[in-house]
């Protein structure tokens, strides 16, 4: 069983990132911190809950959020089942992505 930080990512500007995959036979409770670093402009961001590296259109929670410069958008309790990703997207490469949380084998 892991906890602490289980994926961390800067991600490249528009590109869809995934961060962090449960493992296998797992579940995982997670928080995701998304931190805009930019000292100059916002950053549009999405944020989703995936099968794939590739999204669908109900897979998202968050889309087109705009994170003001130095602002942080943070979704916490997020409970996913075994080989779900968190995939995030930015229009900016002035983002840093956190994911931490628990996992439990099942």
């Amino acid at each position: 069983m892991a906890s602490g930080i289980l994926g961390q990512s800067a991600p490249s500007a528009t590109t869809n990132t995934s961060v962090y995959t449960v493992p296998a036979s797992t579940l995982s409770v997670v928080n995701v911190n998304i931190l805009n670093r930019s000292t100059s402009a916002a950053a549009v961001v999405r944020l989703a809950l995936a099968a794939s590296g590739s999204p669908t259109d109900a897979e998202y929670i968050e889309y087109d959020v705009s994170i003001p410069k130095g602002g942080v958008l943070e979704r916490t309790g997020l409970a996913l089942n075994a080989s779900k990703q968190v995939v995030v997207y930015s229009s900016t490469a002035d983002v840093s992505v956190n994911v931490y949380g628990i996992e439990q084998a099942v």
